[in-house]
């Protein structure tokens, strides 16, 4: 008779290349990065940086009514999608802009979508950060925590019956793991055999709950091994780790067919969003701890080793894509809102009765308060 144990004597390794001061740990194995691709990857970071600044600064000021950063998570974003195609098809959680802006969604189109404007893809009718791109195969974010799990699995199943050279990438965060959608994808993406890679973000925190309350097991990547998943854990302050995962993650996925989970460990350093204080829940000290280990400037200080970036360009960098970010959403906030028309579009052929009594009863309503709606709004 023997019991499997309830945990093993040690734990999983975490895959790294990059150690703090931004030097190749010797005999590290990763995917070489040009010079361009490299400086293409930075700069998206700090753009990435500078855009949650100044959008979490309007919300305080009361131009957004809400907003959620990617603060200790930029590298997972962007190391990430640079390892993709443009033809694998993401499926976001809700902290992963990053993947967008490297795929090419421009600042005027986050701030569109942040007031929801008639430049907003989803026509004003999701709240602010729930961004998306058909065009960059990108589905829209979901506030339903997990829902996009399954689904990415079913998307790689299709992917599978085309024979596609591409692959599904769905994100999402440790308190995920604790929905039951997260063990019925992983299961369903074994026994379908699909070209899916979860990215498990595991922050240390899902809102207030840390991951010490959450389960027993040695993390998130152990859990695909349960349900005969292959996993890695990587470091998700290393975007060369990052980088090289997800590659080697993404080739096995298309050429084998399978699933793979890869946990990123990181830090969520700014609130889980700006309706959260995290102070009530952790201390300063932690939070300044892992703030002043920057992956960000991690990555910066092996670019600068290579001498492809200088203080001057950091400089010069930063000071234009904050005039850029400014300028978008002063754009934003001239543009019209979207027709009140569109609440009721796009869902039935023919608008059914119910749907046309609601929209004669919201345009009564703003006929007899008119201040009390936006004046830019075409009835």
């Amino acid at each position: 008779m023997k019991f499997i144990p309830e945990s093993s004597e040690t734990r999983l390794a975490c895959y790294r290349v990059l150690d703090k001061n931004g030097y190749p740990i010797p005999g590290s194995v990763f995917e070489q990065v040009s010079k361009d691709l490299a400086v293409k990857m930075y700069r998206k970071m700090v753009t990435l940086q500078i855009m949650d600044s100044i959008f979490d600064e309007a919300k305080k000021q009361g131009r957004l009514s809400f907003y959620l950063t990617t603060l200790g998570e930029e590298v997972i974003n962007i190391a990430s999608a640079a390892a993709l195609t443009s033809d694998d098809i993401v499926l976001p959680q809700y902290r992963e802009p990053g993947v967008l802006l490297w795929r090419g969604f421009t600042l005027q189109e986050f701030a569109n979508q942040l007031l929801g404007n008639k430049g907003d893809n989803g026509k004003g009718r999701q709240m602010p950060i729930h961004y998306g791109s058909n065009k960059l195969n990108y589905f829209t974010v979901s506030s339903t925590i997990a829902t996009q799990l399954p689904q990415a699995v079913g998307v790689a199943y299709s992917l599978k019956m085309d024979t596609k050279e591409a692959c599904v990438v769905t994100y999402f965060g440790d308190g995920t793991t604790s929905e039951g959608d997260f063990h019925a994808a992983l299961n369903l993406a074994a026994v379908l055999e699909v070209p899916v890679i979860f990215v498990c973000r595991n922050n240390g925190w899902a809102i207030s709950t840390p991951v010490a309350e959450q389960f027993r097991s040695d993390g998130i990547a152990i859990k695909g091994q349960a349900y005969g998943v292959r996993s890695i854990r990587v470091d998700g302050n290393d975007a060369l780790a990052v980088y090289s995962a997800i590659r080697a993650a993404r080739k096995m996925a298309i050429k084998e067919q399978r699933p793979i989970l890869v946990e990123a460990m990181a830090y969520r350093v700014g609130d889980h969003a700006s309706s959260d204080d995290s102070t009530k829940y952790r201390s300063k000290e932690e939070i300044e701890y892992w703030r002043r280990r920057s992956s960000v400037a991690r990555f910066r200080k092996w670019i600068q080793k290579n001498g492809w970036w200088s203080d001057v360009e950091e400089f010069e960098f930063r000071g234009n894509i904050r005039e850029q970010v400014l300028q978008a959403i002063q754009v934003a906030e001239k543009e019209e809102k979207p027709p009140l028309v569109d609440l009721f579009t796009d869902v039935y052929d023919q608008i059914p009765s119910n749907l046309q009594e609601q929209e004669r009863y919201i345009r009564d309503a703003v006929k007899r308060g008119p201040k009390e709606y936006p004046s830019n709004m075409t009835l």
